[in-house]
């Protein structure tokens, strides 16, 4: 993102939910002090870790940023892995209008307590698998929202919030997907990100929002990958090696959603970031989206 925003003029905005959390730059791989003064960045670090925001919540404020870069003649770039707040952006949402019914989510509330997570998410993934493929099993609120909002209306949410691939979108926009041929160097970069994470000193990140009682019942910093998983470890119900490597599983099974996501945009720009086994460098990526953005 980086690298095109030099070449295109552009400034990079956060597509991560979880990037948009004060003292959480480590665990959700934000962009370093030196890398935001390469270009202009925003959306990070901008709200509390104790409060909630949605998709509708990120909508909003990261709307008007993107209006305000177009102004000033420059190209907003949208980075990150969260499928659906990018969607928030570019499509009309009818999240905030739809119906609720408190009996229905008390009875999937009921499910989560007495089922466990897994199988509420279950349910979500027999009637709207783009919404169980963009939430977090864990996320249990979210989930509920999604099922409920199914209950209530017989449409997905995917469908009820009008984010689907065929939706006319806001702003004449590319959306552009880096994808690998080779998943064993997938899960291999998996794995080296969370050990530079360990040596950048995640583990005392975390701590800090564990002791500010962040890390509790449904707030979001609980729910976010490379944090939730050092929760036994502060209980001293497992080792810091059982949890570290939780985070690279459970980091692997969230690229296994962002793909199936991704393939949701049959239009959308796929570039290879590997070739033949290797990484290929970010300019050299760089220079191919470019290029094929002036083909387009």
């Amino acid at each position: 993102a980086i690298a095109l925003a030099q070449r295109l003029y552009g400034e990079v905005i956060s597509n991560d939910s979880m990037q948009i959390y004060k003292g959480m730059l480590i665990g959700t791989a934000a962009p370093t002090k030196a890398e935001m003064e390469t270009v202009p960045h925003h959306m990070i670090g901008a709200v509390s870790p104790g409060t909630d925001f949605s998709c509708a919540d990120y909508a909003a404020m990261a709307a008007p940023i993107a209006d305000e870069i177009l102004s000033r003649g420059k190209l907003p770039i949208f980075c990150g892995g969260t499928g659906l707040y990018l969607d928030a952006v570019l499509y009309e949402s009818g999240l905030s209008h739809s119906p609720g019914d408190p009996m229905v989510r008390a009875a999937f509330e009921a499910v989560a307590l007495e089922k466990g997570a897994d199988a509420l998410h279950q349910l979500l993934a027999v009637v709207d698998p783009v919404s169980a493929a963009a939430i977090h099993p864990n996320n249990v609120r979210r989930v509920i929202r999604a099922l409920e909002i199914y209950e209530t209306t017989g449409i997905p949410k995917s469908q009820f919030d009008g984010l689907t691939p065929g939706a006319q979108a806001k702003y004449d926009c590319t959306r552009v997907v880096l994808s690998f041929s080779s998943r064993a160097l997938v899960y291999a970069r998996i794995d080296q990100r969370v050990d530079e994470m360990m040596e950048a000193g995640l583990l005392a990140e975390v701590e800090v929002l564990y002791k500010a009682g962040l890390l509790q019942g449904e707030s979001p910093a609980a729910q976010a990958i490379g944090y939730k998983e050092f929760l036994p470890y502060f209980a001293r119900e497992c080792t810091l090696d059982a949890a570290v490597e939780a985070v690279r599983r459970n980091t692997r099974r969230y690229a296994k959603r962002q793909i199936t996501w991704m393939r949701r945009y049959p239009d959308a720009l796929e570039v290879q970031a590997d070739r033949h086994g290797q990484m290929r460098s970010t300019g050299e990526v760089a220079e191919e989206v470019c290029q094929r953005l002036c083909m387009a």
